[in-house]
């Protein structure tokens, strides 16, 4: 099993060759190596061709040179897959090729004495002798610090800060005409119905059209001139009744 000096690594190794990706155990930016090509992969290939160019002349020659050739051919499959990736050769030449991209790639990482972590330069704080986890940048920590007491101060501010001014009433939302959200303007926007607010009869609050009650005194907007007294129907405008004289 292969061990990397880093946390990951990433084998990139096929067939024909080696080459391995290790990755900063901070930011995870990577470094790969040197592609080594395969010597056993070199070998089968000649191997493979040698087969084939002998299985041509044993069909050229037919009868024995035949038999021969696919004896030969038989051969050469079995020593090509001898040198394939999981051969005991290959196996060998790719440890060792996993040794000498560590060495090669080591030297673009700077271990953490603190925390042992490995990581780019870019992730190491050359004046502490650190990673930047363990010892921030000055200049990036106060950037960080900056950025933080200026949300604090955002938000506090948003707290306390006046964002609406006017006046707290009753508004017409629903046109009692269509029914329809009428907007904040003096007329509906659908069908343009006035919106203007009704007046209590009882208290004179505003009341929002198509209520059928004040929301101050809960009195009825719709006052009626019925006479509690006589039955007379009189203006709802008229104070008195005009048949008996009942308050009305």
């Amino acid at each position: 099993m292969l061990h990397s000096f880093t946390k990951n690594h990433n084998d990139l190794s096929t067939e024909a060759g080696f080459q391995f990706e290790f990755f900063c155990d901070c930011c995870q930016n990577g470094f790969k190596s040197t592609f080594v090509p395969s010597s056993t992969y070199g070998k089968k290939n000649k191997s493979e061709r040698f087969g084939r160019f002998a299985s041509g002349i044993g069909g050229f020659l037919g009868g024995i040179g035949g038999e021969l050739g696919s004896a030969i051919e038989r051969g050469s499959d079995v020593v090509g897959s001898k040198f394939s990736g999981e051969s005991p050769q290959w196996r060998k030449e790719h440890e060792r090729a996993f040794d000498e991209a560590q060495a090669e790639v080591r030297p673009e990482f700077r271990k953490c004495p603190a925390c042992t972590k490995w990581v780019c330069p870019e992730c190491y704080n050359e004046d502490e002798g650190l990673c930047i986890e363990c010892a921030p940048r000055e200049s990036a920590y106060v950037a960080q610090a900056h950025s933080r007491a200026m949300q604090r101060n955002i938000d506090e501010a948003a707290e306390t800060a006046t964002v609406w001014k006017g006046d707290i009433e009753s508004r017409t939302t629903v046109c009692p005409s269509c029914g329809k959200p009428s907007g904040n303007g003096k007329f509906c926007n659908n069908c343009g119905a006035p919106l203007a607010l009704n007046k209590c009869p009882n208290c004179g609050a505003a009341v929002a059209q198509g209520l059928k009650f004040c929301g101050e005194c809960g009195s009825p907007m719709q006052k009626t001139g019925k006479c509690p007294s006589c039955g007379h129907e009189n203006d709802p405008s008229m104070k008195f009744c005009g048949n008996c004289g009942q308050k009305l």
